[in-house]
């Protein structure tokens, strides 16, 4: 029977604050950071990719078992400091960096704050920038995903909860209870099929004194001159192909790698897909720079 790597866990502190993360596998260093805000790591483990890499999961700061940040600025370039943090502890010059959603956010940001601290970029169902425009846009996607599954009440039950925290504001997120409940009761679209894929249990932390930001490097991808690895689910309703097209368009290094049958998940829907997907770009990489 084969059994998944040992995972040794690891803190560093930065500027006071536990940044935790956790190791295992073994091969080229590849960073990884899940997404949220707020949600905790586990669901993104990769036993997949471990036979062939090491695999440094972040905790990101404000969940998981890293500290919430004092001063609640949560900026997307905090959390690359704190990612550059760990790739120091860890003694790693560079590093491949795979950021999911939220994650992909902090992956893009570090590729042009720190570009000399990475061999690629894994930008895994994630996007260019975040606001009011790409929300109301998650808004119509929402709304398509009820319509598809109209028979479904735990489909409709997630349009509704969409709806009262994101349009009507009927709804509060005020505490992990109530953004756990937020999170389950949405969970079903960010699947192709959820009554096909399971439960995906997921935690999560509210910090009350996060601060709201809006982010946006459209105007800068072209300056991201690492070679990147953009995947995307074909039924992703947060973040949709359209998105990652953004994304392959916009740098001039990237392919692109777009699973049919996934949604936000694809890690966990078309595990196999995934895998093969991250390790062809590695090697790839690898047999270009001659290792």
């Amino acid at each position: 029977m084969n059994q998944e790597p040992a995972v040794e866990k690891r803190t560093v502190i930065v500027d006071g604050v536990r940044q935790v993360y956790r190791v295992a596998g073994e091969g080229p260093v590849c960073l990884v950071h899940s997404g949220g805000p707020g949600v905790h790591p586990e669901y993104l483990r990769l036993p997949g990719l471990e036979g062939r890499l090491t695999m440094v999961y972040v905790d990101p700061v404000g969940c998981g078992d890293s500290d919430l940040l004092p001063d609640g600025d949560y900026s997307v370039s905090r959390y690359g400091r704190f990612a550059e943090a760990v790739l120091d502890d860890i003694g790693a010059r560079t590093a491949y960096f795979l950021g999911h959603s939220h994650g992909g956010f902090v992956a893009l940001q570090f590729g042009l704050d720190h570009p000399d601290r990475l061999d690629g970029l894994i930008l895994y169902d994630t996007a260019p920038a975040f606001g009011p425009d790409e929300r109301e846009a998650a808004t119509k996607e929402m709304a398509a995903f009820v319509q598809r599954w109209a028979d479904r009440p735990e489909a409709v039950e997630a349009g509704r909860i969409w709806d009262a925290v994101n349009v009507s504001r009927t709804m509060a997120i005020i505490d992990d209870e109530s953004f756990g409940h937020y999170l389950r009761g949405i969970l079903p679209a960010y699947f192709a099929d959820h009554r096909r894929t399971g439960e995906v249990a997921v935690a999560v932390t509210h910090d009350p004194n996060r601060r709201p930001e809006n982010w946006d490097v459209r105007d800068r991808l072209g300056a991201i001159g690492v070679p990147a690895l953009v995947i995307v689910g074909t039924h992703d309703f947060i973040c949709p192909p359209r998105l990652a097209y953004e994304l392959h368009a916009g740098m001039p290094d990237a392919r692109l790698c777009e699973l049919r049958e996934s949604g936000h998940f694809g890690h966990i829907e078309q595990a196999d897909a995934f895998a093969a997907a991250v390790l062809d770009f590695v090697r790839e990489q690898r047999t270009g720079n001659g290792e």
